[in-house]
């Protein structure tokens, strides 16, 4: 693997309007919140990201990534390199949920994002959580969605899974397991 140099950084000012705790957010200074290292290798089409996020609160939530619906078509397919995550994936139709679930995953466990799911990875731990991903080069990330209804559909806080209310239609989440080894071949996320 490469060094990790000059990562892109997420600021909590980038992300204010998508937390949970809107009256925490209103007096808190603006500061780093986690680091992104893109294109940390190529291959056959594929980068491969790394995602550093330090352990810490957002107010009353877990912090987390801003959270992103992959372009087009293109899955993408995460590993827990340090710490422990949780993967919350969701796919939206307006504001109607059709889908959402949660992985919680450790050192060495694989998650796969279908095409068409956001996903927001949340660090719930007191250590730092280092994660990798796989995705076509080809994939652009889309924010707007997300932005829009002011964060994913759950939020994971001190209390436990909070309902964003923007939502008009929500199913009960879900709970799935990681897969514990990488597949053979990274094909599926070449559409």
């Amino acid at each position: 693997m490469n060094k990790l140099k000059n990562p892109d950084i997420r600021f909590l000012n980038d992300m204010k309007s998508v937390l949970y705790d809107q009256k925490w957010t209103k007096n808190a200074p603006n500061f780093e919140l986690y680091y992104m290292y893109r294109e940390v290798k190529k291959k056959d089409s594929l980068r491969y990201d790394v995602t550093i996020i330090p352990s810490r609160m957002l107010g009353k939530e877990f912090i987390r990534t801003k959270g992103n619906r992959n372009w087009k078509t293109y899955p993408e397919f995460y590993t827990v390199l340090k710490g422990e995550a949780i993967f919350l994936l969701q796919k939206v139709k307006g504001k109607i949920v059709k889908d959402i679930l949660a992985v919680k995953a450790q050192k060495g466990n694989w998650v796969i994002v279908p095409a068409n799911y956001a996903v927001i990875t949340i660090n719930p731990a007191k250590r730092e959580l280092k994660i990798g991903n796989w995705v076509s080069e080809k994939n652009k990330n889309i924010y707007k969605e997300l932005e829009r209804m002011k964060g994913a559909a759950y939020f994971y806080t001190e209390k436990g899974w909070m309902r964003n209310k923007n939502y008009k239609k929500v199913p009960k989440l879900r709970f799935e397991k990681p897969l514990k080894k990488s597949p053979a071949n990274f094909d599926f996320l070449k559409r």
